[in-house]
């Protein structure tokens, strides 16, 4: 597979084509950033953990009939996918309450919610990336209505999913971020990446962060709670 020309660069990750028109690589980038990029570094390592985690994760959600991206891993800190538009909407799955939602609304963080809440942000980093709902999005023609459902719907499902393997790591799934896009036959599929980038992932005994909120709070190494989350992950998939 030759890599051919840069597409795109993001925050955490290039994607370049390859000599396969539907097939892109995505390389993982040791970059950090938080708060719309007002706080910015590098860890060494980080980008290979969160490729690795990320193909676990998605690998685990093929196996569940959830359809995705994500081909193979190529390497490190690269993996192959299928080419997709996204569709400029992050849809984050809520479980227990933090961060935005827990200053927002009042919750304490750690609150346990009744019942999954999903939101939605309109991708746009000039705007901050807001939050919208469903008339915001209906107005600004980012998706029609049933393709919405589908999105909310994918986005429970894989809720479901991570739950039930996380809890065999001893983590719990505070909330996360997923994206999606159309492949070239106009299905919708999961895209991005589902690392602890993109996951709130607290010890399910000691509420340990071992997500981005290390490098966001300052709690220490992205790069040690990363490697516990990849370790964890590796050792309940050994015994399943």
């Amino acid at each position: 597979m030759d890599k051919g020309q840069l597409l795109y660069e993001g925050k955490a990750k290039r994607l370049f084509e390859t000599d396969q028109s539907d097939v892109l690589i995505v390389e993982y980038k040791n970059d950090l950033t938080a708060f719309n990029g007002e706080k910015k570094a590098q860890e060494q390592g980080k980008g290979a953990l969160n490729n690795q985690i990320s193909s676990i994760l998605f690998e685990r959600l093929n196996r569940e009939g959830i359809s995705n991206h994500w081909l193979e891993q190529l390497n490190q800190t690269e993996q192959l996918v299928q080419h997709n538009e996204i569709i400029p909407i992050e849809v984050v799955v809520r479980n227990i309450a933090a961060g935005s939602l827990a200053k927002r609304i009042g919750l304490k963080e750690g609150r346990e919610l009744a019942f999954p809440i999903v939101e939605y942000y309109y991708k746009d980093d000039d705007l901050g990336d807001p939050l919208i709902n469903e008339d915001h999005i209906k107005l600004l023609n980012l998706v029609n209505q049933s393709d919405l459902n589908q999105m909310k719907e994918m986005a429970l499902k894989v809720n479901d999913a991570l739950i039930e393997l996380f809890e065999a790591c001893e983590i719990k799934l505070v909330d996360f971020k997923l994206e999606f896009g159309y492949d070239r036959s106009g299905q919708i599929i999961l895209s991005d990446e589902v690392s602890p980038d993109t996951c709130r992932l607290w010890d399910i005994h000691t509420n340990e962060k071992l997500d981005k909120d290390v490098f966001r709070q300052g709690l220490g190494s992205v790069e040690h709670a990363y490697k516990i989350i990849l370790n964890r992950l590796k050792g309940a998939l050994s015994h399943g």
